[in-house]
């Protein structure tokens, strides 16, 4: 079962390397037929497109640190991800660097962190 999980991660890994480094937006071209549309998850919230990045990292950060409980050093792996892929944006055409995507998926990663720490301390009690 942990053989189908991991694939599940790096399918997820891999796909959000992808549409990262794609010039234009893929899933805002398939839902709108527009690459330079970004789809809002929660429409009418406040911080707009970024919370999609933080549901992503999330995720993925959540999946990642369940399979490997015991190695952390998947965070570090995740924040170079977050941080690379956004800095490419800056070389990606009809892509740009946005500060609120990268900090979205920074605090992606630490709410995962967080919880995979409550939980690992709730397990021993």
């Amino acid at each position: 079962m942990i053989h189908f999980f991991k694939f599940i991660f790096y399918i997820s890994a891999l796909l959000i390397i992808i549409l990262s480094l794609y010039p234009g937006n893929l899933i805002g071209f398939m839902l709108y037929k527009d690459l330079s549309a970004e789809p809002n998850l929660a429409p009418g919230n406040p911080f707009g497109p970024s919370l999609n990045h933080f549901f992503v990292y999330l995720y993925l950060a959540l999946l990642g640190l369940f399979i490997y409980l015991n190695n952390h050093k998947i965070v570090y792996w995740l924040f170079l991800l977050a941080l690379i892929l956004e800095l490419l944006h800056f070389v990606i055409p009809n892509r740009s660097l946005q500060p609120s995507d990268l900090i979205a998926n920074i605090l992606g990663v630490v709410v995962a962190y967080s919880i995979i720490k409550i939980y690992l301390l709730l397990k021993k009690q």
